[in-house]
């Protein structure tokens, strides 16, 4: 029991920023294993977070983000601005990803809805839910 004490008592507080679909964070991503994107970068956040901030685990879904220009659905461009970004950057949706909201160092801003819509494309086609898409209220 002592031992639990002392563990908790170490671990970093989880973030009390209310992180929405399209928020530019700065994630450490490390480790990784195989092809990963790896080390600390930004990424996108596409969990909702009406669903994210009740869960018993503190975590949420978020999309890499590289400067290295790629083509196609699964790598839409995004541009620097108000979001944080810096540079001209690809959104890389084949890389999602699962984190603890403890990776996260630094919120920046938030893309525009435009880009947030070009991720939402790619990610449709990415986890192959097209057509399957129902939208229904959340309980």
């Amino acid at each position: 029991m002592g031992s639990r004490r002392r563990l908790a008592g170490n671990q970093e507080a989880e973030p009390k920023v209310r992180l929405g679909r399209g928020t530019v964070v700065l994630v450490e991503l490390d480790p990784v294993v195989g092809h990963e994107q790896k080390g600390l970068r930004p990424c996108i956040v596409v969990s909702d977070p009406d669903v994210t901030g009740g869960q018993r685990f503190p975590l949420l879904c978020v999309v890499p983000v590289t400067g290295t220009p790629g083509q196609g659905l699964l790598y839409p461009p995004l541009s620097p601005g108000r979001s944080g970004l810096t540079k001209q950057s690809f959104a890389l949706v084949d890389h999602l990803r699962s984190i603890d909201k403890r990776r996260i160092r630094r919120a920046f801003g938030d893309l525009p809805q435009s880009e947030i819509a070009a991720i939402d494309e790619g990610l449709t086609a990415f986890l192959g839910l097209g057509g399957r898409i129902v939208a229904s209220p959340i309980q």
